[in-house]
């Protein structure tokens, strides 16, 4: 593993200059910097943030980086991770990246430089750089619900085949024009979800009306906008597909500011299940995600890959479980 001296002499400076750079203590010449960092990049230094000792130790740590804070789902994904490392002795340190792709990458380094023995990734999906960053220094890793066409473990959800059998559902109980609200762009699980959506109306022969489709960032104020047009247009749609759990929070509070009956004048249907959908009036109907089941296996496939780092990669797609209720016009029975 480099040290400090080795990117001292790469960069032709002293070690306190290499110190400087990356505490940022004194002014360095950009120049000089650019060396600095260049050469941390080239030899793969660590900044030993914690002052461990012994290179390489191994701390039965891992790092979690995931968008927690606003989404219910990675808070409960975050609660089963936990549950399942302290099962296994393992600590946990938490890192929210907010969905930013700079500062995934800003967070992924941080948990590098703490020398974690692997990290857990839901990823902000906007940049591969991340994933180039944890590929360069063999980082075992595991990608969680948003996955990647790079060679990583991962585990997630079956997107497209459940959103497809939703959409069926609605077709199959007369609903043709339906709005769907699309997630966040540049993300695994929107495009996946997507295609489920068009999937069933093909299957039905029918086609989608793009006037529908509108992206609501999954982001719950952004959808409650969303919610609001449709609302405004002339036919408006019968029902509203939402296909992540902060986007059909705000449907549900634009519907009830605009005093709309559901099911009677619109439906509702959803993606992400809720702790108080069940006790919502009307009973939600909604894809419920095998959050528990993700977790354990998270965490299980990166504990595998730390003992085994050049066993063959993994992907593993869980199927969820459709929830029909009452809020998208049928009865609990059928």
């Amino acid at each position: 593993m480099a040290t400090i001296v080795d990117v001292a002499r790469a960069a032709k400076v002293s070690t306190s200059t290499v110190s400087h750079v990356i505490n940022g203590t004194r002014h360095v010449h950009p120049k000089t910097a650019k060396a600095v960092h260049d050469a941390i990049d080239v030899l793969g230094y660590i900044p030993n943030s914690l002052a461990r000792a012994l290179a390489g130790a191994s701390y039965q740590t891992i790092g979690v980086a995931i968008s927690a804070l606003n989404n219910h789902y990675f808070h409960e994904t975050l609660h089963w991770l936990d549950k399942e490392c302290t099962e296994h002795g393992v600590m946990m340190i938490y890192a929210d990246h907010h969905d930013e792709a700079d500062r995934e990458l800003h967070v992924i380094q941080a948990l590098h430089q703490r020398r974690v023995d692997g990290i857990l990734l839901a990823s902000a999906g906007t940049s591969e750089a991340t994933l180039d960053y944890l590929k360069k220094h063999r980082i075992p890793t595991v990608l969680i619900d948003r996955l990647s066409t790079q060679e990583f473990d991962q585990v997630g959800v079956e997107n497209t085949q459940a959103t497809q059998a939703m959409t069926e559902h609605l077709i199959e109980h007369g609903h043709r024009n339906i709005a769907y609200l699309i997630g966040k762009p540049h993300i695994s699980t929107t495009d996946e979800r997507l295609a489920g959506f068009y999937a069933a109306h093909k299957k039905h022969d029918l086609k989608v009306n793009a006037n529908y489709l509108i992206c609501g960032e999954s982001n719950s104020v952004v959808a409650r906008q969303v919610t609001e047009h449709l609302l405004s247009m002339n036919p408006r749609p019968s029902v509203i597909f939402s296909s992540n759990n902060l986007m059909t929070i705000g449907v549900m509070q634009a519907l009830r500011a605009a005093h709309i009956q559901v099911p009677e004048e619109m439906a509702l249907a959803g993606f992400d299940d809720f702790d108080w959908a069940d006790l919502f009036e009307p009973r939600l109907s909604l894809i419920a995600q095998p959050i528990e089941q993700i977790g354990v296996k998270a965490v299980q496939l990166l504990l595998e890959r730390i003992k085994h780092p050049d066993a063959p990669y993994q992907t593993i797609q869980i199927a969820p479980e459709i929830k029909i209720r009452h809020s998208c016009g049928c009865n609990e029975n059928n």
